[in-house]
């Protein structure tokens, strides 16, 4: 199986909705790191898994829509807690739908919100 990842990070604001929050509930920032992880079995006639400049361009799309904003005010979580979980899901769905998924097996979101603590969503493409 090969695997390929490709980083980019932005800075990003939110503050959780659960009861309790604690500072959390209030605004602050993120310096979010974003990683996909794609896998599959083959290679492609030029002994790519991926191009890597697609996967490079949809996270830049996901920069300019994320980056500087307040993640509480996006479509996806109008309904949500804005969770470093669920934000991983939000990418996943997004990039999946973005991305040549052909010669993928699996997609992998990771999301670090800081250097200690992330939030991984991995599926089948």
């Amino acid at each position: 199986m090969y695997t390929v990842t490709v980083i980019e990070g932005f800075i990003a604001q939110h503050y959780l909705t659960v009861s309790d929050p604690g500072l959390e509930g209030r605004v602050h920032s993120h310096h979010y790191e974003v990683e996909l992880t794609l896998s599959g079995p083959e290679l492609d006639e030029n002994n790519y898994l991926v191009d890597i400049d697609a996967v490079e361009g949809i996270l830049a799309e996901i920069r300019a829509r994320y980056g500087d904003t307040l993640l509480n005010d996006q479509p996806h979580f109008e309904a949500h807690n804005p969770s470093v979980e669920r934000f991983a899901r939000v990418l996943w769905e997004f990039v999946s739908e973005k991305l040549d998924t052909a010669a993928l097996e699996t997609l992998a979101v990771t999301i670090w919100e800081d250097e200690n603590a992330s939030a991984v969503y991995e599926d089948s493409v």
